[in-house]
């Protein structure tokens, strides 16, 4: 006999964790008590010692699917003769930190009852449990009580109360928990909000190649049949989205495989909790309209997320595009009264339902890579949930970049990044931003010492940080933008400086007033050295070159020959004597050291793409014609020592136009490209004098990049550090800004 108390740290409250113990003590007829602490969960449990130990090992192979054990420790204890085995009220003061668990994909118990005619939740849209469901989106404020979430207009029935009571029950405090005599219930509108059905008529609208608009768990999401390119191309007409991928929604794993190569890891990710947007080669001849994914090697697949994508799919039969409810760079929208005013010009039905949506939070988007996971959208199933980083105390708010924005609360040694939020271009975006630092604020009910943001005056997360530590009488802490891309890894991965960084990616302003983006840092404590950094270029026409890759090309031929000889053909005529004006005047030609737009330049340079429809799509352009190519040649690189290493792309410009020149095919040209950027990763990361290099910033969602990089650098002895957690673009930024101010 004996008496263990046994702490639980990690992701372990709002997922079932302690009726779980409960009912793991009861089947071992053990005694003891369980309860939630500020960590954790706290526990002591006694009995004969056999039982003991295979209770200990349970705790961890049997916990709940949601739950996150990041610690389980534990302590013999004097017998009490308990037998009795309780759930307990939190420790006194509550919750040190309130815990909030993300929103959670339908659990294989409840899919099993959806499906079960005897059941009486069969075919419920709301079925859910204390494993999956709602959550971050339903609840207005803690402590997570009914009462406080968006269920409480929808009182228990008689059933449905006594499983939320019994702790042997899956719904013990399930507070979302509902079925059809007590809970919400769905209605097909058409864009006038007048009813026309329910299910079985958004199925058939949906099959005769309509647009339709559903209310989701996070918010609106728009669906096509994946296989009709008429449907495809009038969601891309109707919806501004030229040629942006979509994802693609699957009615079982075997579907998207008949499509896609889904390896083990592939499909245990589209089975979690999480249940994100996964990336993934497609096949040869994949199922779905080319309109989907045009000139992509990869397709973005999940399964439903909730019952009531689960009923839609088994009606239609087939795979659906689900993007989000919104215009092209607009939030999504939560409400039927938003989305039919901001979507009736889009979609052709509305299938919505009673169950208010609190929070916009659109679906994750993750790639599974050789080192791990990159995140390429933190939101469903992943936000808001904590990661233990260093400070925080006082609590600093981090209001991140102008793009892919997301706000970082760092308090007491734990930090919450928001969803994602999208761009801040738009007022609606600007406004969403302000929405969600109060949200959050008051959800977690912190009171920051620090507001932090970009080095930039005029993003928008610039000017709202500006507002509020006025307002609240703080100080308010800017952070260089690459200096933030760097700690956000830091940060992540648990990091003590000194330590290198590469952050490469489209722009961020540096210290000295021009457009950083290629860079090489060395951190120190909270400060940084620029170790090296790519020789700058002119961007003729500024944010315009960002978006016509044509114009940054000729910019970087100017920087190396002075003339634009080179360039015939790459513009209109006249245009290129407006530019070649503009470069010999200097005028609206900033200067750049991004390796986003060099991306851009040599993009348009082999042919590949001059012209843009969506951010990064010439960048992708030229990683999709690299790994067409097993080249094995590279590029060189001239450095200079300017108190630091200065890399010059010339002699890297001059091979490519010989190449091109003697006609070698673009997709060799681009694998030489990506080799030359692993030489010149290892250069600068050497410079640093770190054996520790994080690599961020938005080119390092480029999965050949990332993998040459790491190889590169491994070979050389030193230790690459990407982020697996947080994206590695401006959707991690906040995380970095929030380190580096918590730590003053």
């Amino acid at each position: 006999m004996g008496r263990l108390r046994i702490r639980v740290d990690g992701v372990v409250q709002g997922v079932g964790f302690r009726p779980f113990v409960y009912r793991l003590a009861r089947a071992r007829g053990l005694g003891g008590w369980v309860l939630n602490r500020p960590e954790g969960v706290l526990l002591e449990v006694e009995g004969p010692d056999a039982d003991l130990d295979g209770f200990r090992t349970a705790l961890t192979v049997e916990a709940p699917a949601p739950a996150r054990i990041r610690a389980l420790t534990w302590e013999p204890l004097p017998e009490t003769g308990e037998r009795t085995f309780a759930i307990r009220e939190s420790e006194a003061g509550g919750l040190a930190r309130p815990s909030v668990p993300p929103d959670l994909a339908t659990c294989p118990d409840c899919l099993r009852e959806l499906a079960d005619p005897a059941d009486r939740r069969y075919q419920y849209p709301f079925i859910n449990c204390t494993y999956c469901g709602p959550r971050f989106t339903l609840i207005a404020a803690l402590p997570y009580d009914r009462p406080l979430t968006s269920m409480k207009d929808f009182p228990l029935c008689p059933a449905c109360a006594r499983e939320y009571e019994d702790p042997l029950d899956r719904r013990f405090h399930a507070q979302p928990v509902a079925c059809p005599v007590c809970g919400p219930r769905v209605v097909l509108l058409d864009p006038a909000g007048a009813p026309l059905g329910g299910l079985a008529e958004a199925a058939r609208l949906l099959a005769a190649g309509g647009i339709l608009a559903l209310k989701g768990l996070g918010g609106f999401q728009l669906l096509v049949d994946a296989a009709s390119a008429a449907a495809v191309a009038a969601l891309r007409r109707r919806k501004h989205r030229e040629e942006k991928p979509f994802a693609v929604l699957y009615p079982s794993l075997e579907a998207a495989a008949a499509d896609t190569r889904i390896g083990p890891a592939e499909a245990a990710l589209l089975a979690s909790p999480q249940a994100p947007i996964v990336l993934v080669e497609k096949r040869e001849a994949p199922g779905v309209a080319e309109g989907v994914a045009p000139g992509n090697p990869r397709l973005g697949v999940f399964l439903a997320t909730t019952p009531l994508h689960r009923l839609l799919l088994d009606r239609v039969g087939r795979p659906l595009v689900c993007t989000s409810g919104n215009l092209s760079d607009e939030p999504m929208a939560i409400a039927e009264a938003e989305a039919l005013d901001r979507l009736g010009g889009i979609a052709d039905a509305f299938l919505v339902h009673d169950r208010p949506i609190l929070r916009p939070v659109d679906d994750s988007v993750v790639r599974l890579d050789p080192h791990g996971p990159t995140l390429l959208r933190r939101a469903r199933g992943y936000a808001p949930q904590a990661h233990p980083v260093p400070g925080g105390d006082p609590p600093v708010l981090a209001l991140g970049a102008h793009q892919k924005n997301t706000l970082c609360l760092l308090d007491r040694g734990q930090a919450l990044v928001s969803q994602h939020l999208g761009d801040l271009h738009t007022a609606e975006g600007a406004a969403l931003l302000a929405r969600t630092a109060e949200d959050l604020l008051a959800f977690f009910r912190v009171e920051p010492a620090r507001v932090a943001c970009d080095l930039h005056p005029d993003y928008a997360s610039s000017r709202l940080a500006e507002r509020l530590s006025a307002q609240w009488g703080v100080p308010l802490v800017r952070v260089q933008h690459h200096h933030a891309h760097v700690a956000a890894v830091a940060a992540e991965a648990g990091l003590a400086g000194p330590l290198g960084g590469l952050a490469w990616d489209g722009a961020g302003l540096g210290p000295d007033g021009t457009i950083w983006g290629g860079e090489a840092l060395r951190l120190a404590g909270t400060g940084f050295t620029r170790a090296a950094w790519l020789r700058p270029f002119p961007l003729p026409g500024g944010d315009r070159a960002a978006r016509e890759p044509a114009r940054a090309a000729l910019g970087l031929l100017w920087a190396v020959r002075g003339d634009l000889e080179a360039g015939q053909g790459w513009v209109a005529p006249e245009a290129a004597e407006v530019i070649r004006g503009a470069l010999a005047s200097r005028l609206n030609t900033p200067l750049t050291s991004s390796v986003g737009r060099l991306f851009d330049a040599v993009a348009a340079m082999t042919g590949i793409r001059a012209h843009r429809g969506y951010e990064g799509q010439a960048a992708m352009a030229l990683e999709y014609a690299a790994l067409r190519s097993s080249d094995t040649g590279t590029y060189p690189w001239a450095f200079r020592d300017r108190d630091g290493l200065e890399a010059d792309p010339g002699p890297l410009v001059e091979a490519l136009l010989a190449d091109r020149a003697r006609g070698l095919a673009p997709e060799a040209c681009a694998r030489r490209f990506h080799q030359a950027l692993a030489d010149l990763a290892l250069a600068m990361a050497e410079r640093t004098g770190c054996r520790q290099v994080v690599l961020s910033g938005g080119c390092f969602q480029n999965a050949l990049l990332t993998a040459l990089v790491r190889a590169r650098l491994a070979a050389a002895g030193l230790e690459p550090v990407s982020p697996t957690a947080f994206p590695p673009h401006d959707g991690g930024l906040s995380l970095g800004q929030a380190y580096l101010a918590g730590q003053g």
